[in-house]
């Protein structure tokens, strides 16, 4: 029976598992068994996953596998990717090999802007406020240089620093507005504890401003936060060539194909029910970079649908064109990344993946993170406007079907050499599974 439980953070992991075992399993020793074979047999690394969140029971495990043949900006990568859908990683090494006899992908930096804010209460005006503003903003960055020292080494720290007035949306509320440089690293925590800097600051210099009433040097700070919206950190990613280059096993008329993928990208562009499914698509290869990396994939995620929102609409990230004769498709996408500090530092397979990519600079993982998306976001597209999604996905879904019925080696033959010129479904997958079994 489901029961509340207290004191639950300081039970032994042991303790945690026999009271998760016994109190939602008909069978608690077998749940403990499921539980514990995912342990790492090494009790250091083991020790080291427990400690990344809190009430660790085991490990949850996905696959990591390599798209190779990414040629971008003249440098062959093999992507390392982590993710569990089927047809991810072998559409977007279709796509990179595809595009590497083709140019392969240009990529290049737009921005590096990074945002954190400080939302406060002020009980008078813009007027008074903006001057005070004005002559103490010398002073946050002055309270900050204990914190911001190191990172204004390696050429980063506080870009900018501004009085923002919300105060027709909401009484009293006002912004500090920061912008930042992080470098190679997220900058999360860098950020989170400048703003912090900032508000004590503010607090306790406008308790003291003598042209303020006494309601007015009380200021409430309600929070101060970054924000995963990053529209000044972008990076654009590119594939062109000729329309007859095009031309390949499934595109034997080039000019027609590239007319529809153009046509399939507007619709994209106009249509939301269409967008969020085409984004997603392109987020299935950037979430795959950015797990494998060991960065935020839900900070990447939040930030990149608020983006393709900006103008009002959510719209495709992607867009693509013909002119003269060339087929160019191309996205530009909000990504917040960095190759120092928090799990890259800490993970042993981050730092794999972050070897195979020959150590990138942050910047440089961006770019690779976006060529990834791009060449997801081309896969499906070319198959949407040829052979259909489901033909190449239902074919990688197969083997999923097949080890969720337990198939064995003699069904698994005998079904794999059946739909190797057949239409996958799942109905007529189990349907033959269940026939061989009578």
């Amino acid at each position: 029976m489901n029961q509340a439980v207290s004191g639950f953070s300081k039970l032994s992991k042991e303790e945690k598992i026999q009271w998760i075992a016994q109190t939602y399993f008909n069978t608690p020793a077998e749940a403990e068994k499921i539980l514990k074979q995912y342990w790492n047999q090494d009790a250091k690394l083991q020790q080291l996953h427990d400690e990344f969140i809190e009430n660790t029971l085991t490990n949850f495990y996905l696959p990591m596998g390599i798209a190779p043949n990414f040629n971008i900006n003249g440098r062959y990568y093999s992507v390392p990717m982590v993710i569990e859908e089927s047809s991810v990683v072998a559409a977007a090494a279709k796509a990179a090999k595809f595009w590497s006899t083709r140019g392969g992908f240009k990529t290049s930096i737009i921005g590096t802007e990074k945002i954190g804010q400080v939302h406060f209460l002020f009980q008078g005006s813009i007027e008074k406020l903006q001057p005070f503003f004005d002559k103490i903003k010398p002073q946050f960055f002055e309270a900050t240089e204990p914190i911001t020292r190191n990172m204004n080494k390696r050429g980063g720290g506080i870009l900018d620093i501004e009085l923002r007035d919300k105060t027709s949306e909401l009484a009293n509320y006002f912004q500090l507005h920061a912008t930042f440089d992080t470098k190679d690293s997220m900058g999360a925590n860098f950020i989170n504890s400048c703003l912090e800097q900032f508000a004590k600051t503010l607090r306790e210099v406008a308790a003291t401003e003598e042209s303020f009433t006494p309601d007015e040097q009380n200021i409430t700070v309600v929070m101060s936060i970054l924000s995963n919206y990053v529209p000044n950190c972008v990076v654009r990613a590119e594939v062109s060539c000729p329309v007859e280059d095009l031309a390949e096993k499934k595109i034997d008329e080039p000019q027609a194909f590239a007319e529809k993928f153009v046509q399939a990208v507007k619709i994209a562009e106009i249509e939301t029910f269409r967008a969020v499914t085409h984004n997603k698509g392109i987020m299935n290869g950037i979430d795959a970079v950015v797990l494998a990396t060991g960065n935020d994939f839900r900070a990447v995620e939040a930030g990149v649908h608020a983006y393709a929102a900006r103008n009002g609409k959510y719209s495709s990230l992607s867009h693509a064109k013909i002119e003269n004769g060339i087929f160019t498709f191309w996205m530009d996408v909000p990504l917040a990344l960095g190759t120092v500090g928090g799990l890259t530092s800490l993970h042993p397979l981050v730092k794999v993946a972050l070897e195979i990519l020959g150590k990138p600079s942050a910047q440089e993982l961006m770019q690779v993170v976006a060529a990834t998306g791009l060449a997801q976001n081309f896969a499906a597209l070319r198959s949407l406007t040829t052979t259909g999604i489901q033909e190449g996905h239902m074919k990688m879904h197969l083997n999923n079907i097949l080890n969720q019925f337990q198939a064995t080696a003699e069904e698994r033959k005998i079904v794999l050499t059946h739909f190797a010129d057949q239409t996958v479904t799942h109905a007529s997958v189990v349907e033959m599974i269940e026939n061989l079994r009578r």
